[in-house]
């Protein structure tokens, strides 16, 4: 492995990075709290079918 060309690889990927404005950051937040959210309410939804019905 080639130290230099790893550096200069990671130097050119950091130059070529740009940050994101508050508006496409508040999409993603949204986007990943949603999903969260999603999984969290399907979580719920398993636990509470298996606990009314007592499967087992």
């Amino acid at each position: 492995m080639d130290l230099k060309l790893t550096f200069k690889n990671m130097v050119n990927t950091m130059k070529l990075a740009k940050k994101s404005d508050k508006e496409d950051y508040m999409q993603h937040l949204r986007l990943v709290l949603l999903g969260i959210g999603g999984i969290g309410a399907i979580g719920f939804i398993i636990q509470f079918v298996f606990s009314v019905f007592r499967f087992g």
